[in-house]
């Protein structure tokens, strides 16, 4: 049996950028494994991700969460230089 450890190692996602995709989209994180692991490998997925991980951003920066948003401006960093396909 796989471990939610192991299908996050198998899909090509940090833990933190599937835990932003989580947050974005408001389900649970097993779940994200698997949206994440599928967005990756469509042609507009990589930039749709970015585009997750900006708006968790902007939401922490509206919610006074500094700490928040300053822990997902490096997920967003370790992001794009793992995914090069993500210039916008």
């Amino acid at each position: 049996m796989l471990t939610l450890q192991d299908c996050i190692e198998l899909s090509d996602l940090s833990e933190d950028e599937i835990l932003a995709i989580a947050e974005h989209e408001h389900i649970p994180e097993m779940a994200a494994v698997e949206m994440g692991c599928y967005l990756c490998h469509t042609p507009s997925g990589e930039k749709r991700i970015r585009r997750m991980i900006i708006d968790d951003i902007h939401h922490a920066r509206e919610k006074g969460d500094t700490a928040h948003a300053a822990m997902l401006k490096t997920v967003l960093r370790h992001y794009v230089a793992e995914h090069h396909g993500t210039k916008a």
